[in-house]
């Protein structure tokens, strides 16, 4: 049977109207996490009070290493 460890990361929206996320930082964390392994299995936005985008929530997944 498979086991997975899974790893969350959130990434800031900026900007004064709907938010955006940095698309270099972006990059580079996904490239990163990549390269050690992990798998980008979903991702989700959430919002302020007022309806702009707060953060990007991101969720990977990738095989946890058994003793």
């Amino acid at each position: 049977m498979s086991q997975w460890e899974y790893k969350t990361l959130k990434l800031p929206a900026a900007g004064f109207v709907n938010g955006r996320v940095d698309d270099r930082l972006l990059q580079e964390e996904l490239n990163n996490l990549g390269f050690d392994g992990w798998e980008l299995v979903s991702s989700f936005d959430t919002s302020t009070s007022q309806g702009d985008l707060g953060e990007v929530v991101l969720i990977f997944k990738r095989s946890a290493l058994l003793d």
